[in-house]
């Protein structure tokens, strides 16, 4: 089945149909970095049965919009065992890794939003939703209701369009967010700082607030997932040479970053990656 991307009518582009799109392919304009049917890390697919009960997702350093479609609850994956929890979730930026039960994954409409891209949605600071899932619920209470009725995707993504449309306001990332976003992808969080004019404290606070991880987290999570990009492409690369092209000091400090992020070592990565680069089946 063949799928698409197009602009809605407030400027986040809808996947329409079809097989997943990695987010990474879609090319959204203002704050939503895509719209579309979610089955794990993905923005489109078409319901499958997985031969495992719990894929370890992660951490990408985006804040989510989750919503079940086919159940009335989704599953909290804990020590304890599973637990239920509410179908609608605000999932908040994370640097760690977080266990789901693919039996969620049947039937979920999404939304990612870029980094700094809350604001028009939420009034709260991106970073009170830190390592946070919260029901959606109580912030959008019919929303859920609404997207269940139509009877296919396409229909669903227009009714997700016009639900953020309605919710939208004017309110944009501030301007030091924006260069920081784009001066972090070659520079130090203190060099950053001196580019902007302020203090590395103001950063962190106007950053960490719209951004929802601090200017720190937000470098390491980029660095981590260049590496788990290079991973999941199959990059023939000694492990010192990959740590250096993605950005690490040595292999030892590779080594320990990506365990940090995922609870696992790089060659169980390997050893475990699917199709999609985010998930890694337990």
């Amino acid at each position: 089945m063949e799928s698409h991307v197009s602009k809605s009518r407030c400027g986040a582009p809808v996947v329409r149909g079809g097989d997943r799109i990695q987010r990474d392919d879609l090319s959204g304009v203002q704050a939503v970095a895509g719209v579309g049917w979610v089955r794990g890390d993905a923005l489109v697919c078409v319901c499958a049965d997985v031969p495992h009960q719990r894929e370890l997702v992660l951490p990408g350093g985006k804040i989510q919009f989750v919503i079940s479609l086919a159940a009335d609850q989704l599953t909290a994956c804990t020590p304890e065992g599973d637990l239920p929890i509410a179908p609608a979730l605000l999932v908040g930026a994370r640097t760690s890794a977080e266990l789901v039960a693919t039996r969620d994954m049947k039937k979920l409409v999404g939304v990612v939003f870029r980094p700094g891209g809350l604001g028009p949605w939420l009034r709260e600071r991106a970073d009170l939703f830190f390592e946070q899932s919260l029901s959606l619920n109580d912030l959008w209470p019919m929303a859920r209701d609404r997207l269940r009725e139509p009877a296919s995707p396409a229909v669903t993504l227009q009714v997700l369009d016009e639900i953020l449309c309605e919710q939208a306001s004017a309110r944009e990332r501030r301007s030091h967010v924006r260069a920081a976003l784009s001066l972090l992808r070659s520079r130090s969080v203190g060099e950053t700082a001196r580019e902007l004019g302020i203090s590395e404290r103001r950063l962190h606070h106007v950053f960490s607030e719209d951004v929802g991880l601090s200017p720190k987290q937000w470098s390491r999570v980029r660095r981590f997932q260049r590496a788990v990009r290079a991973l999941h492409q199959g990059v023939e690369m000694r492990w010192a040479e990959l740590a250096i092209a993605c950005g690490y000091a040595d292999q030892a400090h590779f080594s320990r970053d990506f365990h940090s992020f995922s609870d696992i070592d790089p060659t169980t990565y390997i050893a475990s990656r699917g199709r999609w680069q985010n998930h890694v089946a337990t």
